[in-house]
């Protein structure tokens, strides 16, 4: 294509309303590009839109529930387009293809994947949309492209004097082709990765012009409420619909799936009339199980079978024989709930042949298999709007609220919201497991030549794969749902990827020692159970770390020191173990009245050292500073790591404090935050984050800082009381 200046001048003058830039990411077959002059847009599956008005807009295909995707993500491309990342608009992307998170397979947001899955696609995003301008104006103007520059959404003439604006030339752009591989920019370069720190969406989130799934507001809309049976699996049938209906406000009442539903005009009218439900449940198949009895079931199933061998080095069995010491422990996590601010809600709308929800949802394309259940249509008819979320924690990844929602509004034919109270939330959501572990360790001059970790408990993708499978193949007939969750399941680590809930951080266990084993005894007590912030490094960190702790206490050694000397190879490790240790003043007595504790745990490929200080005040566990040292590679904005290390350490100490859901014959005990209690601000310790400068690719920072704070809290009451807890919540 030749154009001279005048030709330009009659393209970018006579044209008329927005111009939109697609750019394709390599890997997304169907993004497709090309202007459509009927639209004046590309297709709405593409990532940048650039507009003859200069407007830029990003589609964020991770959700934003607090973690900071929205900011970060938007970054990568701002950085790479050489525009201000607060110039750029974003939109929460819609369900397709092209927006499958590559490590899943699905359209979700979890494992701390966001930033490390779309550190390059990104990038490349915003390199090319800004190649093929500067390609544009290089024509336009005559010169060779590698000779001009942009700066703050303009490209500069290789004089330094003239510039056009990215708007001028986005119909331009259009035409140009990109042969071979795009150059991102070094990082001496960099503007704003690494730099940033402000948060993108802290002006709507303060100003309460964030959509969050609450704040859905449809014309007509009604609202619903659920009644669930108070023992899991349990199934209504019957209830005084007569008594119900005749109430003020109430629209209509009736028996689903998942209960007996309330509607009414407004949330408050439907909360009152469920009060006056009375419910005939059947509970023939209904969970009937105690807190005791999982324990119990737990201990025989590991006495039984060994479990599955996850990780084999030398031989266990002989190092105990020829130990000078064997220790052995048993550690207990319970089940615990997510407790997020926004509680589950969902809106939906059955009309004209399709249905639109908006949810606060982590997984929008299992959203869309979840509405399709629940009505006549197809997922194809279903169009998920995904809003900001209150908190997810793995929550949100389990489609239970919008299945309910897609099943009142399928009957209704009505806008409607569908809310759970607090109660609910706690006494009906889907749980972390209760996990249970047997550790031995085999001690010789003080040296540990042997590592056994048996795993006890159930996996998560056993209740997430019946709406995981049928999202992978959305074009499946319904009634081949459940059969392709029955086959993901028989294909596990063959056909479909090798489910580690329950292993995680354990096989990667990095301390050298000549003989280890992990092993892993699946059992299922049948409690319904999901995905939980940092998930199987949870409660492996636990046992990990705090039996660590033990075996350098039976040695005689200092905890740092008798981790430091088995992690030769491992040298990312012990630079935040030597970090973490030197800014806590580890070498230095604590305050009278108090005592440290340390733990070093890797998850989702960041290395995180911590180091806490507590003691006990008027009978209560107090932590008073938490000090962390945190690689997680190169850093986008070291703000939003602070704050989610932070976040991290608040959210293990809660639950090292007071996480506890039990069980009285299939009923859950606890209700809310008084006796599901959470960390009070008053509470909350003074927390270090020492970041690592990395040049390596970016890792997680979500989740990786609740393992190791929960038994860095229990090795520093050990060392104050000298009294070793094996069981959480950890106690005065």
């Amino acid at each position: 294509m030749t154009m001279n200046r005048r030709d330009f001048l009659k393209v970018s003058t006579g044209a008329s309303g927005s111009l939109i830039l697609a750019v394709s990411i390599p890997g997304c077959a169907s993004v497709q590009t090309g202007f459509q002059p009927n639209t004046g847009e590309w297709k709405p599956d593409v990532w940048l839109e650039l507009t003859q008005d200069d407007d830029i807009v990003f589609t964020l295909a991770r959700v934003e529930m607090g973690q900071g995707t929205y900011t970060g993500l938007t970054t990568l491309v701002a950085e790479e387009l050489d525009v201000e990342p607060g110039r750029i608009t974003v939109k929460f992307a819609p369900v397709a293809p092209e927006y499958r998170n590559p490590l899943f397979g699905l359209q979700l947001t979890g494992g701390s994947t966001s930033l490390a899955s779309s550190w390059k696609p990104l990038r490349e995003a915003g390199a090319s949309a800004r190649l093929m301008l500067v390609m544009a104006a290089a024509r336009v103007w005559e010169v060779e492209a590698d000779r001009c520059t942009t700066q703050d959404g303009r490209v500069i003439h290789p004089n330094g004097i003239d510039s056009l604006r990215y708007g001028q030339l986005v119909e331009l752009a259009d035409k140009e082709v990109i042969r071979g591989d795009v150059s991102l920019k070094p990082r001496s370069e960099w503007k704003y990765i690494g730099r940033q720190t402000k948060k993108l969406d802290a002006r709507a989130k303060v100003t309460g012009t964030a959509v969050y799934g609450m704040d859905v507001e449809l014309p007509d809309m009604v609202y619903a409420v659920m009644t669930r049976s108070p023992r899991y699996g349990g199934a209504a049938t019957g209830f005084n619909r007569s008594d119900i209906i005749g109430l003020p406000g109430v629209r209509d009442a009736f028996v689903t799936e998942r209960g007996v539903a309330v509607v009414a005009n407004s949330y408050w009218q439907a909360r009152k009339a469920q009060q006056a439900l009375q419910v005939d449940w059947d509970l023939s198949d209904a969970l009937d199980t105690s807190t005791e009895q999982v324990f119990d079931g737990y201990r025989q199933a590991a006495s039984k079978d060994p479990g599955v061998n996850e990780r084999s080095e030398g031989n266990v069995d002989r190092a105990a024989t020829q130990a000078g010491q064997v220790v052995e422990a048993e550690y207990e996590q319970p089940y615990l709930a997510h407790a997020t601010m926004e509680p589950m809600n969902a809106t939906a709308w059955y009309h004209d042949g399709g249905m639109d929800v908006w949810a606060p949802t982590q997984a929008p394309d299992l959203g869309r298999i979840a509405a399709a259940r629940h009505s006549d249509l197809s997922p194809d008819d279903v169009n998920i709007h995904t809003t900001f979320l209150g908190g997810g924690f793995g929550r949100r990844l389990t489609q239970d609220y919008i299945e309910e929602a897609a099943a009142v509004a399928f009957q209704l034919k009505v806008p409607v919201k569908l809310i759970w109270s607090r109660e609910e939330d706690t006494r009906h959501g889907f749980l972390r497991p209760a996990m249970l572990h047997r550790m031995k360790g085999s001690l010789n001059d003080g040296e540990l030549t042997g590592w056994h970790h048996q795993i006890v408990g159930p996996q998560v993708l056993d209740w997430y794969v019946r709406n995981a499978a049928p999202a992978q193949y959305p074009w499946a007939p319904k009634f081949l749902y459940d059969t392709l969750g029955k086959v993901g399941l028989m294909t596990e680590g063959i056909a479909t990827p090798k489910d580690i809930s329950a292993i995680e951080g354990a096989v990667g266990y990095p301390y050298q020692v000549p003989n280890i084993s992990v092993r892993h005894t699946h059992t299922d007590p049948g409690v319904p159970i999901t995905w939980w912030r940092s998930v199987g490094y949870s409660h492996n960190g636990f046992a990990v770390e705090t039996f660590m702790d033990e075996l350098a206490h039976e040695s005689g050694e200092d905890p740092v020191q008798f981790r430091r000397k088995m992690l030769d190879s491992e040298p990312r490790h012990r630079e935040v173990l030597d970090r973490a240790a030197r800014l806590a003043g580890w070498d230095k007595p604590a305050p009278e009245g108090r005592a440290r504790g340390m733990a070093l745990f890797k998850s989702f490929g960041t290395y995180v050292a911590q180091v806490v200080e507590a003691g006990i005040e008027n009978g209560e566990i107090k932590v008073y500073k938490v000090t962390c040292s945190v690689d997680c590679g190169q850093v986008v904005n070291p703000r939003i790591v602070e704050d989610q290390i932070a976040g991290g350490i608040l959210f293990g100490l809660t639950a090292a404090l007071y996480g506890e859901i039990n069980f009285d014959n299939g009923e859950v005990r606890q209700s809310n935050f008084h006796d599901y209690r959470l960390l009070q601000l008053h509470q909350a310790p003074e927390v270090v984050v020492d970041i690592v400068d990395s040049e390596v690719e970016p890792t997680g920072v979500g989740e990786p800082g609740v393992p190791p704070v929960i038994p860095a809290l229990g090795n520093a009451l050990f060392a104050l009381t000298g009294t070793r807890q094996r069981r959480l919540p950890l106690t005065a």
